[in-house]
C-alpha cells in the first residue's frame, strides 16, 4: 500500500484526511481538531487545504470587459 503523507508532524495520510472530511471535518480547523494534523510545524497546512477543496488564492474576479459583455443591457425608463 503506497501512503502519502500529509502531516508529518502526526503521520496524517491523504487517505486519513479524506476519511476525516468524509466523516465532517470539511475544514482546516475542524480537521486539525479531528487528528492534529496542521497544528505543529504548519508546513501542511497548504496541503490539506488543497486536499478539503479550499484554496489560500483569491477566486479571480472577471475583467470589466468580461462583465460588460455578458450583462443584458437595461430597459430604458419611458
Amino acid at each position: 500500500m503506497n501512503r502519502v503523507y500529509v502531516c508529518s508532524c502526526f503521520g496524517i495520510t491523504e487517505q486519513q484526511v479524506k476519511q476525516h472530511a468524509d466523516s465532517g471535518a470539511c475544514s482546516p480547523r475542524k480537521l486539525a481538531s479531528a487528528c492534529k494534523a496542521g497544528t505543529d510545524c504548519g508546513s501542511c497546512v497548504k496541503r490539506i487545504q488543497a486536499l478539503l477543496g479550499r484554496t489560500s488564492t483569491p477566486v479571480a474576479r472577471p475583467a470589466a470587459a468580461q462583465l460588460a459583455a455578458t450583462e443584458e443591457p437595461m430597459a430604458e425608463a419611458a
